[in-house]
């Protein structure tokens, strides 16, 4: 019997090598396709699941986050489709058509077109957040007792009717000048309505110190109590405009108490 020669078995060698170097290609397409069509299919259900808008204004900036302070890295222009895929506050996260991705403020979506082709709304979501407001900050202006009086608050809601509030004031009067604090439950009956009335009552602290250009005057230390009554008003987005109208009690003895009277208005931002 003829014995294959050194060059035909080193081309067989080389066939079967090619052969099992195909098969495994073969084998890896039919593993790996079914797994990227299946991605595939989860992305595009994805994109289903966000909602679409097109560019009116010349243009829309987009941040790199969510935030004024944030830079501008992207420019959608007019026309162009944009997917909202994220929301912060007031701050929007979307896709461009091109997979561009940045972070708009509501005002900017605001002037968009939806699919359907009218304007883009988000008047239900500012409600929403309104609704679901918990923490406050304000801060506001006023009289204590026909003099000047700056005070600062922070609430925290409780219930749909009930908050806890902290408040720190300083009153700068002629003859003297007065520092206070107090804690105080407030209530609100109506704090679904854009005008909403409520009620508080608390304790606190209360320092009066005389000016120095005065003889034979002391510090005065002494407790505090309060009771008011007051409204809140939606303004605007997270903006809240306050009034109120205070009776302070200061126990500056064991059978001795001075009652001021305040009233101020200002403003809250809620989150």
């Amino acid at each position: 019997m003829k014995r294959p020669s050194p060059f035909s078995s080193g081309l067989a060698a080389a066939f079967a090598r090619r052969g099992l170097a195909l098969s495994l290609v073969v084998a890896a397409a039919a593993v790996s396709l079914p797994a990227r069509a299946a991605e595939d299919g989860a992305a595009a259900e994805a994109d289903a699941d966000v909602e679409r808008v097109q560019v009116a204004d010349p243009y829309i900036e987009l941040h790199t986050g969510p935030g004024r302070g944030y830079p501008v890295h992207f420019v959608a222009a007019r026309q162009e489709w944009i997917a909202i895929t994220l929301r912060h506050t007031d701050w929007y996260k979307v896709r461009t058509a091109g997979g561009k991705e940045g972070w708009v403020h509501r005002k900017q979506l605001e002037t968009t077109l939806t699919e359907a082709g009218g304007a883009k709304t988000f008047r239900d979501i500012a409600l929403d957040d309104y609704l679901g407001r918990r923490v406050q900050l304000g801060a506001a202006w006023g009289q204590f007792k026909s003099e000047p009086m700056l005070k600062f608050w922070t609430s925290y809601k409780l219930s749909d009717t009930l908050s806890v509030e902290g408040t720190i004031g300083q009153v700068q009067g002629l003859y003297s000048g007065t520092d206070f604090w107090h804690v105080n439950v407030l209530a609100e009956p109506w704090s679904d309505q854009r005008l909403s009335p409520f009620f508080s009552i608390g304790l606190g602290k209360f320092r009066n110190f005389p000016n120095q250009s005065l003889v034979a005057a002391s510090v005065t230390d002494a407790k505090l109590g309060n009771a008011g009554i007051g409204a809140r008003y939606h303004v605007s987005e997270r903006l809240v405009l306050r009034v109120d109208y205070t009776i302070y009690t200061a126990f500056v003895a064991d059978t001795r108490s001075t009652e001021y009277r305040a009233v101020t208005a200002g403003l809250s931002f809620f989150f």
